[in-house]
């Protein structure tokens, strides 16, 4: 039921056209922390890349800066298209920490540029929170953080796998109990 509640509801579209915008900024500010990987897209600098999942389209063009901003094109040089389906399967797969299965067509180059920055750019979540409630603070978070996508790691893994919780037992940080 909630799938089919998640595959029939559409967003206003001022809602999405907003959402697309931040995350633009989002991939952005990612990006400008790795120099390396703005100099791999400023190489690929006026290439059209397209993202398509389900009914959603993201329309990419790389800057001379290379940074990333919003296209609006016919035809595209590199086309990744997300072959899941629904958005529980796919946001368990990257809960996993899984890349989703993709379709690519289109320049080789690009894809191998697409594929690096996917696979090296990560975005430092706590360099980020230090900016704003300082280094050990911002630690703590990012670790409790680490805990709990651990936690809902194992969580999806034994739900996929069936095993869930057999009755009986509980497990702590302090050993098991009956």
């Amino acid at each position: 039921m909630a799938s089919q509640f998640a595959t029939h509801v559409q967003p206003p579209s001022w809602v999405v056209d907003e959402s697309v915008n931040r995350l633009i900024l989002f991939l952005n500010h990612v990006l400008m922390s790795e120099p390396e990987a703005m100099a791999r897209l400023a190489r690929q600098k006026g290439q059209r890349i397209e993202g398509v999942w389900d009914r959603f389209c993201l329309q990419l063009v790389p800057t001379p800066a290379g940074l990333l901003e919003r296209g609006h094109f016919e035809g595209f040089d590199l086309r990744i298209s997300v072959t899941e389906e629904s958005p529980f399967t796919l946001v368990s797969a990257l809960a996993r920490g899984e890349k989703p299965k993709v379709r690519i067509e289109g320049d080789v180059q690009l894809a191998a540029e697409i594929n690096w920055l996917i696979d090296h750019v990560r975005w430092d979540a706590e360099e980020d929170l230090a900016r704003l409630v300082g280094d050990a603070a911002a630690h703590t978070l990012a670790q409790t953080a680490c805990k709990a996508i651990e936690a809902l790691r194992g969580f999806v893994a034994s739900r996929r796998t069936g095993d869930g919780v057999s009755g009986g037992g509980v497990s702590g940080p302090f050993g098991s109990a009956t």
